[in-house]
């Protein structure tokens, strides 16, 4: 692993698994998500892993409904706009890559394989529901999986990777998509550096223990050698301890309401800022410095923001 001079703070402001009636918090249009973007860039994140929504809160996929958030944060902030291309496991992947084909970004997740990704759990915890959408949504997850297959995945590194120069957060959800990561490395398909996150405590995916964790850096350093930066998170109560062992071992840290709606035992978080400002300071706390939009660039070897705008719409 490279070991981080400065440890990268991402914000993953609002996802497209928790939905508006768990928390009056969340960032649910298009508005929202931009404040709340430009508040966690203020507080320190120097990437914004991004999703949009729809006025009502239903995840979107849109380009039209991306540039509501993309055009602001760009005339406002340096901070590094990171698309998911995962979207939401109920789309499909040409509804997934819209986005990231049309603005060419800096940088686009991608999701290491195909799984079982459940959160109908939510239907659980809510009496009442904001709006109709919701509670088909998240029970569909329960008999839905979400697909990402080796054709899917070279796909969008050759649309995105060799046509566009965009660069990738590699979200692996368990040990084996460090292997898929492997295979398209011996390709020739990724260059190093390669920026990996590791995800933790979705149900069907790699539990939230702290050995798991462990594990997964030991796999990736016989791998990838220093190859690679890391970066990890886990789901809801996890969040926070989480951040805090990956930059203990190196590594880079990843907030925000997508992945959590809490700040603490019983307490939902008031904003993503809010996160952000508590890991900062929790990093802080070990000493470490925090990466700048410009330090992430560097790193990663990013095109930079005036690149992905002049390449917009004009991916292959």
């Amino acid at each position: 692993m490279r070991r981080a001079k400065k440890v990268i703070i991402t914000t993953a402001v609002t996802g497209s698994i928790n939905v508006p009636s768990q928390s009056e918090h969340l960032p649910a249009n298009s508005a929202q998500i931009v404040q709340a973007s430009l508040d966690a860039a203020a507080a320190g994140s120097a990437i914004i892993h991004l999703h949009a929504r729809h006025a009502d809160g239903r995840p979107a996929f849109e380009p039209a409904q991306f540039a509501e958030v993309i055009e602001p944060l760009r005339a406002q902030s340096d901070v590094v706009i990171n698309i998911s291309t995962g979207g939401s496991p109920s789309m499909g992947i040409d509804e997934r890559l819209a986005a990231a084909r049309h603005f060419a970004p800096e940088l686009a997740s991608l999701n290491m394989g195909s799984m079982n990704f459940v959160y109908s759990g939510i239907a659980d915890r809510i009496a009442d529901w904001k709006h109709e959408w919701e509670q088909p949504y998240v029970l569909r997850s329960y008999s839905q999986p979400f697909v990402n297959t080796f054709e899917q995945i070279e796909q969008i590194l050759r649309q995105l990777g060799e046509g566009a120069g965009t660069r990738f957060e590699f979200e692996c959800y368990d040990i084996g998509h460090l292997y898929t990561l492997e295979h398209f490395v011996d390709r020739g398909l990724v260059k190093p550096p390669f920026f990996i996150q590791g995800v933790f405590g979705v149900l069907g995916g790699i539990g939230a223990d702290h050995e798991n964790l462990t594990h997964m850096v030991s796999v990736a350093d016989r791998l990838f050698g220093d190859d690679y930066y890391l970066s990890a998170f886990a789901a809801g109560r996890h969040q926070m301890p989480f951040a805090t062992h990956s930059a203990w071992l190196g590594g880079n840290v990843r907030v925000g309401l997508e992945d959590s709606l809490w700040i603490g035992p019983g307490r939902l978080a008031q904003s993503n800022a809010q996160q952000v400002q508590k890991i900062r300071a929790t990093l802080e706390d070990l000493g470490l410095a925090i990466a700048t939009p410009d330090d992430v660039r560097t790193m990663l070897r990013l095109k930079g923001q005036g690149a992905a705008a002049l390449q917009e719409g004009k991916t292959p």
